[in-house]
């Protein structure tokens, strides 16, 4: 598994490319902003990208979407709980493929040999969600290196959030994190120095 991370947009969200080295199918993780920066990638290495998942649909997690869809042909991942906050102004991505897939928690979705197990994580967002590929987890705003998502935009919830990163740190074993934005971390890590990941499982 070869992850790729493309820092984009002005809000510098991180968009993930993860491939099957061996057969080069690809899945997207949030296409944020600079559709031609994705798609250069993915046509530099002659990948063929067969599904775009999107942890959240806030506008900076979103806006190459359309553009990417076009272009690809890939098949769009999203938590139906998530369209509370499509037509809000924090997402100007426009409307969602109508043969996008609403995946929920506990769902897999295979690209070639990869699967990415869905894990319900609101709090950020109604329907936001982390994906487990591998030894990687794709934590979009949920949780990120020494932080999480903040929760004072519409549909956000403190009591979520804090539970969604109990059920992230109660993950076995340890994991590499990719966030949606700034460097990745470690689980071990956030279990440990995290104060939020630390309130969630009782620690001072």
């Amino acid at each position: 598994m070869l992850i790729k991370t493309l820092v984009v947009g002005h809000i510098e969200t991180n968009c993930y490319v993860v491939t099957d080295e061996k057969t080069l199918e690809c899945a997207v993780i949030d296409p944020g902003a600079e559709s031609n920066t994705i798609m250069n990638y993915i046509e530099e290495n002659s990948l063929k990208c067969r599904a775009i998942f999107l942890t959240h649909v806030h506008f900076d997690h979103v806006m190459a979407l359309p553009k990417l869809y076009e272009q690809t042909g890939a098949r769009v991942y999203v938590c139906k709980k998530d369209l509370e906050t499509v037509e809000t102004p924090l997402n100007k991505g426009g409307k969602l493929p109508k043969d996008t897939v609403y995946y929920q928690d506990g769902d897999e979705i295979t690209v070639s040999s990869l699967v990415f197990k869905v894990i319900a994580t609101p709090g950020h967002t109604p329907g936001g969600v982390s994906l487990v590929c591998g030894d990687a987890i794709f934590s979009g705003d949920t949780l990120f290196a020494g932080s999480c998502g903040r929760t004072d935009f519409p549909g956000g919830d403190m009591k979520q959030i804090i539970a969604s990163l109990k059920k992230l740190a109660d993950l076995p074993g340890d994991y590499a994190v990719y966030p949606g934005h700034e460097g990745a971390t470690r689980l071990s890590r956030e279990r440990e120095y995290n104060p939020y990941m630390r309130m969630a499982l009782g620690m001072r």
